[in-house]
């Protein structure tokens, strides 16, 4: 799996979510939402990597999936950008 991330999006999410250079984010599966996989979807929290499935850095942010939720992509990349002036980040799968 490869992951991207626009500046744009890195951009947006340190300015949203008040992030240090250095800091990371992590995309994990949650329950509930609407997804790649029905009743599941991406969320994100702060936290340190410690078993990447994939990984990128951007805007001195680390944005990362650990491989415990390798079965959510089913060997798709994320692909992580900024539709237009919406009000966050899209994900795309391929």
């Amino acid at each position: 799996m490869k992951m991207t991330i626009s500046k744009e999006a890195a951009k947006w999410y340190k300015d949203e979510l008040e992030l240090a250079a250095d800091d990371c984010i992590r995309f994990y599966v949650r329950y509930g939402g609407d997804g790649l996989v029905p009743g599941f979807s991406l969320g994100i929290k702060t936290a340190e990597p410690e078993r990447t499935l994939a990984k990128v850095t951007n805007n001195e942010i680390c944005f990362y999936v650990e491989s415990t939720d390798a079965w959510y992509f089913d060997d798709r990349d994320l692909h992580i950008q900024m539709k237009d002036c919406s009000d966050g980040p899209v994900f795309h799968y391929e």
